[in-house]
């Protein structure tokens, strides 16, 4: 098929690896010390790594391509994980006690709507009009402390777990997108490779929903730091 994919310039790049960090999908790697297209199936037509490379040795084009494979993908994620999900490997994390009492406050919840739920949320609402929308895992909210005050402020959330609900949201997530005036879309994912389900099906919405929408990715660690 006829598809927009991206194009590497070998004498552009300078071999820094950014792309290849930027690219989610693993369709970049790093090949006697330049950036390579690994896969054209791996490749989403996003173009993360477009904005991460210093030089402007990335650019888009139209050519012939194989479609792009997000269960490929996920399948490639999970692999290079090893054995076992890492999404079910008990562990104990080590927290450093504050010295002094913690001054009492009474936070206010930044979720501005209900349901929050993906599968329970209605497709049109007359919030989602203008709105930033925060698509973000179940349990990112519990790993990640300032949660509420770092991505849910001032965006309506929609929450959920590929893994528990055995769902693909992308067809849901495509007709609120076309449906509504959203303004920009931020994904918030743990680390573990399940949560890669719910990333690919938002970048399959927005690829679908023929919108041009700013969006951004943010990982966070199962211990609650920010990754990227």
């Amino acid at each position: 098929m006829i598809r927009k994919i991206i194009q590497i310039d070998e004498e552009k790049c300078n071999g820094c690896g950014a792309c290849a960090v930027a690219c989610h999908e693993g369709a970049i790697g790093m090949v006697n010390g330049k950036a390579k297209l690994l896969r054209d199936d791996y490749c989403d037509g996003l173009g993360d790594c477009l904005p991460a490379c210093p030089t402007n040795a990335i650019t888009f084009i139209e050519r012939e391509a194989a479609p792009y494979d997000a269960q490929a993908v996920l399948e490639n994620q999970q692999k290079k994980q090893g054995p076992g999900c890492p999404s079910q490997q008990a562990r104990l994390f080590q927290r450093e006690e504050p010295q002094r009492p913690a001054p009492i406050s009474h936070p206010t919840s930044a979720l501005r709507q209900w349901p929050c739920q993906i599968k329970l949320a209605p497709v049109q609402a007359p919030y989602y009009q203008g709105a930033k929308l925060l698509i973000a895992a179940d349990c990112s909210a519990y790993a990640y402390a300032q949660m509420h005050d770092t991505f849910m402020k001032g965006k309506i959330t929609l929450i959920g777990c590929p893994k528990l609900d055995q769902v693909d949201y992308s067809e849901k997530l495509t007709t609120i997108i076309q449906a509504n005036a959203i303004q920009s879309v931020t994904i918030v994912r743990m680390e573990v490779p399940c949560c890669g389900g719910l990333e690919m099906a938002v970048k399959k919405a927005l690829q679908a929903s023929g919108k041009f929408i700013p969006w951004q990715v943010v990982t966070i660690s199962t211990n609650g730091t920010i990754l990227d």
